[in-house]
This record gives C-alpha cells, sequence and structure tokens, in this order.
C-alpha cells in the first residue's frame, strides 16, 4: 500500500513538473520572440488543465504578442480565451489582468481595465497586507504593451516600482518599467535606461535589457551606443532574434549586404511563420528583386498568412517598384484599413505614393506630417518635411505650407532646417502669393506666411542672403502695384545686409531694391511731394554708388537723381524768393 501510494506520488510530481516545464518553455518563446512555438506549447497545456489560470494567462498573453507581431485575428482570440476561463468559473486573478490587458489594447474602457487590475491586486495580498509581485508585474505589462496611447504608463509605472520592491530578482519587471517610461515620452529615456541597467543587474544574462537600451540609442540616431548596446545582447544571448531584427531594419535602406546578413540570422532563430515570410519578401524588395518579392508576397496571401496586417503594405510597395501606381495605392488604403500598428516610415511611403497622383498633394502631405509626428528620430523629421515641402511646392497648397511651418516651430527649440529647406518653402510660399485670389484679404494671408518663413530663415542663417531675398520677394509680390509700400521695410533690413558685402550680386540686389523704392516714394507716398523727391534723390544716389562709371544703371541713376536735384533747387529757390516755407509743393523735375 505504501509503496503505491509512493509510486502515484511521484508520477504527479513528475507530472507537475513536465506541466510547469512546458508553461515555461511556453513563457520562453515569448521572451525569444517565438510566438507561434508558444501558442502551440500553451494550447497545449491549457487543453490538458483548461481550468489552470496561470496557463490561460500566458496562453492570452501569447495571442497578444502574436497580434503585436502582425496576426490581426489574434487579438479575438487573447479575448475569447480570457473570457471562456471567466465563464467556466475561472474567477482568478490572472485571468482578470489578462482580461484588462485585453481592454487595454482594444482601445476600450481604460477604467475598466483598471478595476479589473485592482481587483486581482487586492485579492492576492497576504495576511501582512504585500502585494503578489508576479499579479503587479502583469498589471505592468500590460500597460507596457501597445502604443504610447494605449494604456496608462504612469498607472503601470507605480505598480511596477511596487513589484520591484517586492522581487528583487526577476528582471521582466524592469522591462516592463523601462517600456512605460518611454511611453510618457523621450523626456523620460533616461528613467528608461536606468529600469534596463537595473534589469542588467538583476541578470547580466538578460539580453532583453541590452537590447532595449541599445533601441533607445538607435531612436537618437547614435550608430556607436547602439552598435554597443547590441553587442551586448548578442554576447549575453546570441538566440535572442529581437536584435537581428533591429539590425536588420537599420540596415534595409543602407546596405543591403549587411540586411541581409541579419535578416538571415533573425530567420536561424525565429520560428518559421509568417512573420519571418514577410521579412524574407521584404527583404528581397530592399535588393531590388521586386517580381521575386511579389511571388512570396502572394504565396503569403493564398496560404495561412492572408490576415497578416503587413502583407498589404508588401503589395503596395512592389506594385509601386513595377510601375503600376493604382494598385499600390489599392492595397496602402487596404493596409492602413485593417492594420493596427504604423511605423513612421509607412507614412513616409504613403505620402511618396500619393504625390504621385493630381489632386492628392494634400493627402500626401498629410500623411508625412503624421511620420514627422510620430518619428522620434529628429533626422528622419527633417526628411519628412523635406519631402513633403517638395510635393507642396509642386502642388502649390498654401493650407499645407502653412501645416508645415507649425511643424517648423515644434522642432525649432530642438534643431534647424536645413537651409536648402527654408529656400524651398520660402520659395514656394512666394510663388503661392502670385497665385493667390485678387482680394486683399487673401493676399495679405499668403504674404504674412511667407514673411514668417523668411523671418524663420534669416534668424537660423543670419549671414546668408537668401532669406533676405526671400523676404523682398513675398513683399514686392504681395504690393503688386507698390501701392502699400510692404516692401519698405525689408528691403531697408536686406540692403543693410547687402551693402556689408562687394559681390556684384550684393550691388545688384541694392540696386534693383531701391529702383523699386524709387518708383514707391514718386507715385504713391503720402508724404509731400519735396519728401518724396528727396527720399529718391538719396535711392539714386545709393544706385549710382553701387554701379560702374557709364554702365547703363549708373547712367539712369544719375540723370534720374540728377533731374530730381535740378527740380527740387528750383522748387528752394522759387519758394525763397516768394518768402514761403515749409515742405510743401509739387516741384517738376526737368524732362
Amino acid at each position: 500500500m505504501k509503496k503505491t501510494a509512493f509510486t502515484f506520488l511521484a508520477v504527479a510530481f513528475a507530472s507537475s513538473f513536465a506541466f510547469s516545464q512546458t508553461v515555461d518553455e511556453g513563457i520562453k518563446d515569448i521572451y525569444y520572440g517565438k510566438t507561434k512555438s508558444a501558442i502551440q506549447a500553451l494550447e497545449k497545456v491549457v487543453a490538458g488543465k483548461p481550468k489552470d489560470a496561470y496557463s490561460i494567462y500566458w496562453l492570452g498573453q501569447a495571442y497578444l504578442r502574436d497580434y503585436e507581431a502582425g496576426n490581426k485575428d489574434q487579438l479575438a482570440k487573447a479575448a475569447v480565451t480570457y473570457q471562456n476561463a471567466l465563464q467556466a468559473g475561472v474567477n482568478d486573478p490572472w485571468i482578470w489582468v489578462g482580461s484588462g490587458n485585453v481592454i487595454i489594447m482594444q482601445n476600450g474602457d481604460i477604467n475598466k481595465a483598471k478595476q479589473n487590475f485592482e481587483q486581482a491586486i487586492t485579492s492576492t495580498k497576504g495576511k501582512k497586507g504585500a502585494e503578489s509581485a508576479d499579479i503587479l508585474n502583469a498589471v505592468g505589462r500590460a500597460n507596457a504593451m501597445g502604443d504610447s496611447k494605449q494604456g496608462d504608463a504612469q498607472y503601470g509605472i507605480d505598480k511596477l516600482k511596487r513589484a520591484a520592491e517586492l522581487d528583487l530578482k526577476n528582471p521582466d519587471i524592469d522591462i516592463n518599467l523601462g517600456i512605460c517610461y518611454l511611453k510618457l515620452g523621450s523626456d523620460h529615456g533616461g528613467e528608461a535606461v536606468l529600469a534596463f541597467n537595473d534589469a542588467i543587474a538583476r541578470d547580466p544574462k538578460y539580453a532583453a535589457a541590452y537590447y532595449r537600451i541599445g533601441l533607445i540609442y538607435q531612436s537618437q540616431n547614435n550608430k556607436e551606443a547602439m552598435d554597443e548596446w547590441y553587442a551586448k545582447a548578442i554576447v549575453a544571448d546570441p538566440a535572442y532574434a529581437p536584435v537581428y531584427y533591429e539590425y536588420y531594419r537599420y540596415y534595409s535602406e543602407k546596405d543591403v549586404n549587411a540586411a541581409k546578413e541579419y535578416i538571415d540570422k533573425f530567420v536561424a532563430n525565429s520560428d518559421q511563420d509568417c512573420k519571418t515570410s514577410y521579412f524574407q519578401a521584404d527583404y528581397l524588395f530592399r535588393a531590388g528583386k521586386y517580381q521575386e518579392s511579389m511571388d512570396r508576397a502572394k504565396a503569403m496571401a493564398a496560404g495561412d498568412c492572408k490576415t497578416f496586417a503587413r502583407l498589404n503594405l508588401l503589395f503596395a510597395y512592389d506594385y509601386d517598384r513595377l510601375g503600376d501606381s493604382v494598385q499600390a495605392r489599392s492595397y496602402l488604403q487596404k493596409f492602413f484599413a485593417t492594420a493596427t500598428e504604423f511605423q513612421p516610415d509607412d507614412y513616409e511611403f504613403a505620402g511618396m505614393l500619393y504625390a504621385k497622383f493630381p489632386g492628392d498633394a494634400d493627402t500626401a502631405a498629410k500623411y508625412l506630417e503624421i511620420a514627422i509626428d510620430v518619428d522620434t528620430i529628429k533626422a528622419d523629421k527633417i526628411v519628412y518635411i523635406n519631402t513633403a515641402v517638395n510635393i507642396m511646392q509642386k502642388a502649390g497648397e498654401l493650407t499645407q505650407e502653412e501645416n508645415l511651418m507649425k511643424i517648423r516651430e515644434k522642432l525649432r527649440d530642438q534643431t534647424k532646417l536645413p537651409e536648402s529647406d527654408y529656400y524651398k518653402l520660402g520659395t514656394a510660399a512666394v510663388a503661392a502669393i502670385g497665385t493667390a485670389p485678387a482680394d486683399s484679404i487673401s493676399i495679405i494671408k499668403a504674404y504674412t506666411l511667407a514673411d514668417s518663413i523668411a523671418k524663420a530663415y534669416i534668424a537660423d542663417y543670419p549671414d546668408k542672403p537668401q532669406g533676405y531675398t526671400i523676404r523682398v520677394n513675398a513683399a514686392k509680390k504681395a504690393d503688386r502695384d507698390t501701392a502699400w509700400g510692404l516692401a519698405i521695410e525689408p528691403i531697408t533690413t536686406a540692403n543693410a545686409f547687402f551693402l556689408k558685402d562687394t559681390s556684384a550680386f550684393a550691388k545688384n540686389s541694392v540696386f534693383v531694391n531701391d529702383y523699386y523704392l524709387v518708383l514707391y516714394y514718386l507715385n504713391h507716398s503720402k508724404m509731400a511731394r519735396i519728401d518724396q523727391y528727396r527720399k529718391a534723390i538719396t535711392l539714386l544716389d545709393e544706385m549710382a554708388s553701387v554701379t560702374a562709371p557709364g554702365s547703363d544703371g549708373n547712367t539712369f541713376a544719375t540723370k534720374t537723381g540728377d533731374s530730381l536735384k535740378a527740380a527740387v533747387a528750383k522748387y528752394e529757390a522759387s519758394r525763397n524768393k516768394s518768402g514761403g516755407g515749409g515742405s510743401g509743393g509739387s516741384p517738376k523735375p526737368n524732362k
């Protein structure tokens, strides 16, 4: 009897150990990004023990991670997994946390999700009031998942800090903590790095921590630091596939040979699933093998990967490069209608593609503005602005030019635009003045925009002449018959700059600017006629000084100035003879 009992206990222990080992293997697969393997392992566990809350929780997590990887149907599977458990009477903290996690990913009621979280935390408090560190970490994990608009990052941080106090060994707590800090914004990057470093202190072999720090430096376009931390991740664990994936993304548009090396390593250390099939097809596109990439995409669409979220984007890329922009746009529309996560370069591609269609410049610019907003790398933001400027310059869309200037102001405290971008913005804005409706309100609106661009150009590049020239040209174009005198102040400022320069360009700029003002003072100025003449004489003398003696310009300035001087002298002599005073009257210049 005792022998039988001992045998039964031994079998039970062995079964329990095998069960635990299988769950742990599923969790490990999730860590490595092998969601297909994780799902297969955990589905088998749950089938054998359908009411084990811990296993059900991790099966739902595997579905959610696969959903994040691009398999959009998996979110619904996660929701059903947790809902079925509750309906089967598995009222357990793990299931409550999982259900709250699904609510977050469905963009549902965050307060309802928090109710689930708080119920789970409260129910696990021990006799001394200490919560379960594992449940707190699961709550933090839920709020770390998704984009910055999903979940409550600060709430997650609060729970994870408490979890870290209760459990001093688990590095996953710090990973979730760091991700939550990053969801608060780039200004919390330092706190995120501290969290990831603490994860390393807890487990020096935890590659995810090094990888996460490398991601931060990659977002800052700091390749040296990125390489340092990615290398540490590979040394810590050469089987950690996510680092190879990021390296592939980094090199995919820079060095196709390096990209091939890293995509091969990524595939070798990953499940052979829709994700790896997609990136192999993506590599073929990057390598210029568009038809081969298209064939792979079609094979995916004909099989189990037909609902893979980024497949439509791959079709759009391939059709675009193969010369069918209409089909490309159709697949791009499907991509944005069905996918749930997007990258900055997805929006950039959309902007470039829509720019090929007459009348879609507005849509193109809007996609590029989104790319500017969501990209964390300042250098990329400048590239997107430059692309948008080129598009709007061709289309003459004034409203979008205004939006681009607002974006420039957002970046002003971080970086200044390249001079070429200012030039393109400014010349496009000046051109828009010429196409504005003839009413004064529309013209002034267009002029105000152009003037603000030129002023920003001058502020960032005060030693460059183009900003001054654009500002003067904007005023001249807006003041179509010189009647408003808009160009007086811009010309005065510009000439002060140009008179410091002895180049032919500078002298010619002064001459042309002064000629404009001469016309204004002789024809439209409201001051007394004699004062108009005196202003014009001063300008004509300056025009003569910047032109070569005997040249057409010099002859014009000298003769016109002499004529005006003679008229003024005759007028003053007449006034003195008659005993008159003042500065009024209308002297007539010699013909």
